[in-house]
């Protein structure tokens, strides 16, 4: 299976991104079903949900919408990737919100959420790999990066910050999950990166997917 995932071939490489951009929206529902807080832009599109009786899926694609436009002044390019995440992560999100039930108990809750911030790590690795575009958020962020010269982990904290204050104040669900995904999500993401073989420092795109060399075989001791 890994092998397989980590062909350089064009078609290998969109079944890997789409695989990866459906088994992100079912990871943001489970977080979501979960009930204990979710992810920060999760949070802004579940208050705009809240707000305006749209459906959280479409909420997530008019949010991805207006993140790329703000790409422009940035001059930041979308790739296939990047167009495929912005219109298919809500779809799959209100797929998911529909199949899946609401945890009532708090094992059950945090089971939930435990499941899709694991999930959501892997399907990252695996979006990531295609080597087919960053997200419309991550280009926001290394575009703002870009222009400002401030350092990614104050870029990263403000828009975190703006957009969870932001869905909060709409009725989105803050509480420990949004904590724990905060703490999470990056170990587990480089550890399912580790996991695929994905290099974030190819020097090409498609590059990123199949650069890490496989463990060298321990030699066996003579007797």
């Amino acid at each position: 299976m890994r092998q397989f995932l980590a062909s350089k071939n064009l078609p290998v490489r969109v079944i890997r991104l789409v695989l990866g951009l459906a088994l992100y929206g079912i990871a943001i529902a489970l977080m979501i079903r979960g009930n204990i807080g979710a992810s920060p832009w999760d949070v802004f599109a579940q208050g705009m949900s809240r707000t305006t009786g749209i459906s959280f899926g479409l909420c997530t694609i008019i949010i991805s919408g207006a993140v790329l436009l703000l790409w422009i002044p940035l001059k930041q390019w979308p790739g296939f990737g990047t167009i495929a995440n912005a219109l298919l992560v809500g779809v799959f999100a209100d797929i998911g919100l529909a199949l899946i039930p609401q945890a009532e108990q708090l094992a059950l809750q945090c089971a939930s959420f435990a499941g899709g911030l694991f999930l959501l790590a892997f399907a990252t690795a695996l979006y990531i790999g295609a080597g087919l575009g960053p997200g419309p958020r991550d280009g926001l962020m290394t575009g703002l990066v870009r222009v400002t010269g401030r350092p990614v982990w104050l870029i990263r904290t403000g828009i975190e910050l703006s957009v969870v204050v932001i869905g909060f104040l709409l009725g989105g669900v803050v509480g420990a999950g949004t904590a724990a995904f905060a703490l999470g999500v990056g170990p587990l993401t480089q550890l399912t990166l580790r996991w695929l073989r994905v290099d974030l420092h190819a020097k090409k795109p498609g590059a990123a997917m199949v650069d890490l060399p496989a463990p060298a075989a321990v030699p066996q001791a003579q007797p």
